[in-house]
């Protein structure tokens, strides 16, 4: 029998996510950590600002910022706890797809902002007139860790 002075402070957790990582078996798989992070990425980032105004400085006297729950961030926040969870499921192909889905689909907003955001710049003539906020570039950085961690898994976390 264990005890809680056997298992650490944090109930041993930190031993089962290096067995889990190992063998594939437990709660924990080969893609746990890189999930984890990619998924608080995207939480995260759907409160952060998303697209900062700085023309709105000469209308109101201060940038005007809209945040990711303004729009897209929060279709951002949900694929976020999708691909959280998805760190804590022991089967190879959902895994994959808990990592895969929420990346693309992020990884596909970022882009369609970041294409709105140059094609303003462009149309309006004034370079600047919208500019990218951190909950976008951290949208964009747990997209890539999620598409990563989904390639990882699939190569290297061989079939049961």
């Amino acid at each position: 029998m264990t005890t809680t002075a056997d298992k650490g402070i944090y109930g041993g957790i930190t031993a089962r996510l290096k067995a889990g990582s190992a063998t594939g078996w437990g709660v924990f798989h080969p893609g746990s950590k890189a999930m984890i992070l990619g998924g608080l990425m995207m939480i995260v980032s759907a409160f952060l600002p998303w697209v900062y105004l700085p023309f709105m400085e000469q209308v109101t006297g201060e940038t005007y910022v809209l945040r990711g729950t303004d729009g897209p961030g929060v279709i951002t926040l949900a694929v976020g706890f999708l691909a959280f969870a998805g760190a804590f499921v022991p089967r190879r192909k959902l895994a994959i797809a808990h990592a895969a889905i929420p990346g693309l689909i992020v990884a596909g907003i970022v882009l369609l902002q970041a294409w709105n955001l140059l094609a303003f710049s462009a149309s309006s003539g004034a370079w600047g007139g919208l500019l990218p906020g951190m909950g976008l570039v951290l949208a964009g950085g747990g997209a890539v860790v999620l598409l990563k961690s989904a390639w990882s898994m699939y190569r290297t976390w061989l079939p049961a």
